[in-house]
């Protein structure tokens, strides 16, 4: 079932959307909030609109490279997906740590996390996906962005 290239890019996509979704769920209105409003925040900080163009195409982006990335390797290959699942999970805890329980600095460390991951599938691969890697690269400068932001909020806050 899943050496269907089509299949593999939809179950990436539908697990790369609900890590949207949660992350939204869990950030209980985070940007919208006076706690955040109220942060000094980076002269760099996108409107709030652009986070959601930008998180959309980036998953969309990097379920295209992931199912790549499972065409090279055995599909459910445990070192890539437990890479993956990790992933996700950092994704999803920085919104519950950073807006929901105001932990900025903990926010840091997950997204650096995060960042070091992405950094990692972006440059350990770039030998077996080739051209496919600038699928990745949105979410590598996304995240770059996002740290910068979040660090921001922790140093001058």
């Amino acid at each position: 079932m899943f050496q269907n290239k089509y299949v593999r890019f939809l179950t990436f996509l539908v697990v790369n959307f609900l890590a949207l979704g949660l992350g939204v769920l869990l950030m209980n209105n985070g940007p919208q909030t006076e706690w955040y409003k109220t942060l000094n925040q980076a002269p760099w900080t996108p409107a709030n609109w652009v986070f959601g163009v930008a998180w959309s195409s980036i998953m969309f982006c990097f379920s295209f490279y992931m199912t790549k990335l499972s065409l090279e390797y055995y599909y459910l290959d445990i070192k890539l997906i437990t890479l993956f699942t990790v992933q996700w999970f950092l994704n999803v805890s920085w919104n519950y740590f950073f807006f929901n329980q105001h932990l900025t600095e903990l926010g840091l460390v997950v997204i650096t996390l995060l960042w070091l991951l992405i950094g990692y599938f972006t440059f350990n691969h770039l030998k077996k996906v080739k051209w496919y890697t600038l699928l990745i690269v949105p979410y590598l400068i996304w995240m770059t962005i996002a740290t910068s932001l979040n660090a921001y909020i922790v140093f001058y806050n």
